[in-house]
């Protein structure tokens, strides 16, 4: 068993033959693989594969039915190797959202992603509204603007959460650059959270 990992998580269902499994780094307790299964042996290989230290994509090899979650393993805690594994976790999320406003959301993420100001600050979400934050998880400090995605295709921006006291505006570009302008000036490189 690996330090940068927790032991693999495996829930059986009450009510139907089915597994779900999860795979978690210890400092965030964040999910780096997920998924559910009605074959047991499959659970059993991801399992073997997971203790073994077998990278994330061989484990998604040896079990067809993981899914990677976009997150990649930061073992020494690279503070900005981990702000770089959630964006591409969160892009990765976006991208297979299955829910009317997924184009509207991806959009914004990946303008988000695409700001130089934005992309070096930690993101998070709470209720699909993305904002930032000077520290990773699992001690949060957030900064700036909250952007949202409407399922009418608009992007809003503003001081609390979830509120457009900043604007609405029809591009996620619009929206990216505002929040930018409104970004505290001085931010430092991120640090851990915990």
């Amino acid at each position: 068993m690996l330090l940068h990992r927790e032991p693999l998580q495996i829930s059986a269902w009450s009510h139907e033959r089915r597994w779900s499994i999860r795979g978690t780094e210890p400092f965030q307790s964040l999910s780096l693989i997920d998924g559910r299964t009605d074959d047991l042996a499959e659970v059993a290989r991801a399992a073997r594969a997971w203790h073994d230290g077998e990278a994330l994509n061989g484990i998604r090899q040896a079990a067809p039915f993981v899914h990677l979650t976009g997150r990649f393993e930061v073992p020494d805690l690279d503070s900005a190797r981990l702000v770089e594994s959630e964006w591409q976790s969160m892009r990765v999320e976006a991208s297979g959202l299955d829910y009317v406003w997924q184009k509207t959301y991806q959009a914004l993420i990946e303008a988000a992603h695409a700001e130089p100001a934005l992309r070096a600050l930690y993101p998070f979400t709470s209720h699909w509204a993305l904002r930032f934050s000077t520290t990773t998880r699992p001690r949060l400090t957030g900064v700036g603007p909250c952007l949202t995605a409407g399922s009418d295709g608009m992007y809003g921006v503003g001081t609390g959460f979830i509120t457009s006291d900043l604007g609405l505006f029809a591009t996620a570009h619009e929206a990216v650059a505002v929040a930018v302008h409104h970004m505290p000036s001085g931010l430092g490189p991120v640090t851990l959270g915990g």
